[in-house]
């Protein structure tokens, strides 16, 4: 999140940050083995979120106060990975991809609040992760680790809500641990 130009000129907000939360993620490994090394994946994932911005007040004219935006997404990652050699039943791998999010249950759009930050249901982000993979003797278990970024602002600007108009955009970034279950 990157503060506004109107920031340094609010009279009443004098923090504004965003703070970071756990989600859920539930999906399906859809993969496409080329070659011993590489893979093409899509993984359709639902992914239950929640968005947390709080804010001070200039002189304690209100007390610090938080907007959350929850939020279900409906996210479409394409990843290429690359995998080691095996050793002993166990491999490395490295991936990059990118990824659409559509929001298919974002409280600002769905209470029309006036109130509320209001962010746009879809997002783009490109991806990058590292995980392993242990076989064993009915299945592969392979945790991952994936950062996310954003590639574009999800703020829908509103000028009529201070708690929005002292932000310049928002970009969504991810830290997602995965344990995946191959067959």
């Amino acid at each position: 999140m990157l503060q506004s130009k109107n920031f340094i000129k609010s009279d009443s907000i004098r923090l504004v940050e965003s703070v970071t939360g756990p989600g859920f993620n539930l999906g399906i490994v859809t993969n496409l083995k080329v070659g011993d090394y590489f893979d093409i994946r899509f993984l359709p994932t639902l992914s239950f979120a929640e968005r947390n911005i709080n804010y001070a007040s200039v002189k304690d004219v209100r007390p610090p106060f938080s907007r959350n935006i929850e939020s279900v997404f409906v996210e479409m990652p394409f990843q290429v990975r690359y995998k080691s050699q095996p050793f002993n039943d166990m491999r490395l791998f490295i991936l990059t991809g990118v990824k659409y999010a559509f929001d298919v249950a974002s409280e600002s759009r769905t209470r029309q609040s006036t109130e509320l930050v209001k962010v746009s249901p879809t997002d783009f982000s490109v991806e990058l992760g590292a995980g392993a993979q242990f076989f064993f003797p009915y299945f592969i278990f392979s945790p991952e680790l994936k950062f996310s970024h954003g590639l574009g602002n999800v703020l829908i600007f509103d000028q009529s809500l201070e708690e929005a108009n002292v932000i310049e955009k928002i970009l969504s970034r991810t830290l997602t641990i995965s344990l995946h279950f191959e067959g």
